[in-house]
């Protein structure tokens, strides 16, 4: 993180001000995320104490994508349920690994935070990311890469073959261009759109997983792998439309596909993983610099804090409209796929395809 202003120092200490003051004033308990409705469950911390000392279980529920189509919503969401336990670690990408662990070549996916160090491919490693699951009917995780990455179909049939499958799709054009955003909002996309959509094939072909905003997109044949493998009463399709204009009802049927509680109203006001470009770059560099401590940390991060961080990351990125010479390219690229995929889900897509 670079800053030559010394009046980015002096800003990135007030906020750092405001969030410790927020955390000294906050009327949660250390450690008590998760732990209210009724003591549903234990806390994170209780939960990472007993991570080995208790016999955990395979999940019976997956979150499979598609990457910026609702994943996190829909996961923070299924989370407050009292009787869903969802992975602590939201993409642990075991499925899609599991039988050939990640070695991708970009840049950011050799890091250490990056796809090929922080995904889990061994079997007992990740049965303890849920440990900590108790009486809950639902135990699941949301890793994206199960929707695009071939082997994962077969993978979560061999593993769990009575597994509820939740696949959440928002318009490829749109979803292109928001991946695309979110990589430039965290620096690592040093391309405008049209030179990233060139580059995407050589990027592939070089093993980069970033930058693959166009290829992520053929739904169609991506879901197909799971109706060839799961019953239709295992599989749930979601339209991120859905999601932005009707999240009540998409959770209530949720909740009724998962066997729980439909009447369950979770939280919906928090908007966790928005894309866009930073319009002060030196507050976006430093919540970059605070998710991982907020990672390592969750038992102890106290909601109105997490909030408060959410609040300002969002109002700090504004969203430029995707260049109409790019819309109109990629329409033409997926049309066909958007039609076979009304027929696959039965569902009217017109609306994609004006």
């Amino acid at each position: 993180m670079r800053m030559n202003n010394p009046k980015d120092f002096k800003r990135m200490a007030r906020v750092m001000d405001e969030l410790l003051d927020e955390m000294s004033r906050s009327t949660h308990p250390v450690g008590a995320k998760n732990v209210c409705q009724e003591g549903r469950r234990t806390s994170r911390i209780e939960t990472g104490i007993n991570a080995f000392s208790t016999v955990a279980r395979w999940p019976n529920t997956f979150i499979i994508g598609a990457m910026k189509a609702g994943t996190t919503a829909l996961y923070a969401a299924l989370d407050q349920h009292p009787d869903v336990f969802m992975s602590p670690l939201k993409e642990p990408n075991f499925f899609a690994f599991a039988t050939d662990p990640p070695d991708f070549q970009a840049p950011i996916e050799r890091q250490p935070g990056g796809i090929n160090h922080a995904s889990i491919t061994d079997p007992v490693a990740y049965r303890q990311l849920f440990a900590g699951a108790t009486t809950e009917t639902i135990v699941g995780e949301a890793s994206h890469w199960s929707l695009y990455w071939p082997p994962a179909p077969d993978n979560i049939k061999q593993y769990v073959p009575g597994a509820r499958i939740i696949a959440i799709l928002r318009h490829p054009v749109e979803r292109a261009y928001s991946e695309y955003l979110h990589f430039v909002r965290d620096g690592h996309e040093p391309l405008d759109f049209m030179e990233a959509l060139d580059a995407e094939p050589e990027r592939i072909e070089r093993r980069w997983a970033m930058g693959r905003y166009v290829d992520r997109g053929f739904y169609s044949e991506q879901l197909r792998r799971y109706t060839e493998r799961f019953s239709d009463n295992q599989l749930h399709v979601i339209l991120h439309d859905d999601l932005v204009h009707n999240m009540d009802g998409v959770m209530h049927r949720l909740f009724e596909f998962l066997g729980v509680d439909p009447s369950f109203e979770p939280n919906l006001n928090r908007r966790i993983n928005k894309s866009g470009v930073p319009k002060r770059q030196w507050l976006h560099n430093l919540l970059m610099v605070l998710q991982p401590i907020h990672e390592v940390m969750r038992p102890l991060v106290p909601e109105p804090l997490v909030d408060r961080v959410l609040v300002l990351k969002n109002r700090n990125l504004e969203k430029p409209p995707i260049p109409v010479e790019a819309r109109e390219r990629l329409m033409q690229t997926y049309r066909d796929d958007i039609r076979n995929l009304e027929q696959l889900i039965e569902r009217d897509l017109s609306a994609w395809l004006e």
